[in-house]
């Protein structure tokens, strides 16, 4: 009881309507700062007044600095995950391939300040790495779209009221307890992770040169790690409000689409993209042959009480 208590009163002062507002503005403004800062910092190094350790691809076009706004505004949507968690576990889902769009998006802006026009263009990583990201970040964008059309599909067909109050209510505290839980790593993690980075810019030497140079996925690859011990948690406690086969197979395979995503930061190049790509498109699978099997339970129930009324008459 007081360790519920203490959870509820963290999870109103973390995850409030509030405090989600007040962070939106600072991130704004963060983002804001930030890429000025960046875009100075570039010009700085090119007319070769300032000098910051090793040549990054960061700094070698007034492009790439759209890179760090798009990355404080990625911090801001994990916070958005971590805040529909307990609302919502299709919204949770949903916001989980919005932040792998965006982490695309971002990686475009990276990949305009290298590429090359010249005739060759498939012949050469970045133009290639470009052309990529360009078809993968239009495809993730229509699928999100088909994941949110089946999500509103299946609250609208699921009456509240034909669910027991007291085991949703149960889960949905289990929620906020995950979510509130999930505030303080999110912020360790992300302040490691910031903090590695940083070290390893200024000396360069004293970071692995493979972790430098996958730029993309620091903090995520460890964040979504998480996610997936998180998920499995969600599942199991799942059990005390159903075991209905289509709902377990459901929230199974939303656990896949996580692993096979958090796979994709350990490759480069085409081979990240599909499995991007095939992470989501099983997730909105899962989703649309679980909102199948509603329907056909939903329809099988109104016949039921339809030969019942029936048979009163």
């Amino acid at each position: 009881m007081f360790l519920s208590t203490i959870f509820e009163t963290l999870h109103r002062k973390l995850l409030s309507t509030k405090t989600k507002e007040r962070a939106e503005k600072a991130i704004l403004s963060i983002s804001i700062a930030s890429f000025v800062i960046h875009l100075t910092l570039i010009y700085l190094v090119d007319l070769e007044i300032i000098s910051i350790g090793k040549s990054t691809e960061l700094l070698n076009n007034p492009i790439a600095a759209l890179y760090t706004p798009f990355s404080f505004i990625l911090v801001y949507e994990v916070y958005l995950l971590i805040f529909y968690l307990p609302q919502s576990f299709t919204t949770y889902i949903s916001k989980q391939y919005e932040i792998m769009t965006l982490i695309i998006i971002r990686r475009l802006f990276k990949d305009l300040s290298n590429i090359t026009l010249t005739n060759d263009w498939f012949t050469i990583k970045y133009d290639l790495q470009f052309t990529y990201d360009l078809v993968t970040s239009v495809l993730l964008f229509f699928l999100i779209y088909l994941f949110f059309v089946q999500s509103r599909k299946m609250h609208q067909a699921i009456p509240e009221a034909q669910i027991p109050s007291i085991s949703v209510q149960r889960f949905i505290n289990f929620k906020k307890m995950l979510a509130t839980a999930l505030v303080p790593v999110f912020a360790i993690v992300s302040a490691y992770s910031f903090f590695n980075w940083l070290s390893g810019v200024i000396q360069p030497n004293s970071m692995d040169s493979d972790g430098f140079t996958n730029i993309n996925n620091i903090f995520f690859e460890q964040f979504f790690t998480i996610l997936i011990f998180a998920d499995v948690l969600l599942l199991l406690f799942s059990f005390y409000l159903t075991d209905q086969f289509h709902k377990v197979i459901r929230n199974s395979g939303f656990i896949l689409s996580t692993i096979l995503i958090r796979l994709s930061f350990s490759t480069t190049g085409l081979l990240n993209n599909l499995l991007i790509v095939c992470g989501i498109v099983f997730g909105l699978l899962i989703l649309v042959i679980h909102n199948r099997f509603e329907k056909e339970i939903a329809g099988e129930k109104k016949a039921q009480r339809n030969a019942s009324i029936d048979k009163t008459i």
